[in-house]
């Protein structure tokens, strides 16, 4: 009769310890997962700041690059607008006052009009910014057009 108790004990007490010795991997894995994450956390802007030092000179026309642009009309048909997204792929250098050229180009492929604007906005390296545009009278006879950066004024992070 008392072998069958000291039994049940026995396999309770082996549950138990299991149950115990579960939870204290998991602490043990959690513990070391909040370790090496606060120590990639504290190294992060350091490597950051290593990597954010620049390279050459500033070159907004090879950094900035128009990821999206959409030519539409304002409300009266008479004035071209553009809604563009410009991506800025320096790791050092913002951008401001973003210039750029449109031009009109009719069926025989010659330019009709090309006119020249800023975008007063910034761009942090790596960051994107949308942009609408109240270009220019939209010129009759325009079979295509396109836009393209030509300069920005940079500064460094």
């Amino acid at each position: 009769m008392f072998d069958g108790s000291q039994e049940a004990k026995s396999s309770a007490s082996m549950g138990m310890w299991t149950g115990v010795g579960v939870v204290a991997l998991a602490l043990a894995i959690g513990g070391y997962m909040f370790i090496s994450k606060a120590k990639s956390a504290k190294l992060g802007p350091v490597v950051a700041a290593q990597a954010a030092q620049p390279t050459g000179p500033a070159d907004p026309v090879r950094d900035l690059k128009v990821q999206r642009a959409t030519m539409g009309k304002d409300r009266t048909g008479t004035t071209a607008v553009w809604v563009v997204s410009i991506e800025n792929k320096s790791a050092s250098y913002t951008y401001s006052n973003i210039q750029y050229e449109t031009t009109y180009v009719g069926a025989n492929n010659t330019a009709i009009l090309i006119n020249k604007g800023t975008i007063a906005t910034t761009i942090e390296p790596g960051g994107q910014k949308n942009s609408e545009i109240d270009d220019a009278l939209y010129p009759a006879g325009t079979a295509w057009y396109k836009i393209r950066i030509t300069g920005a004024k940079a500064s460094l992070q």
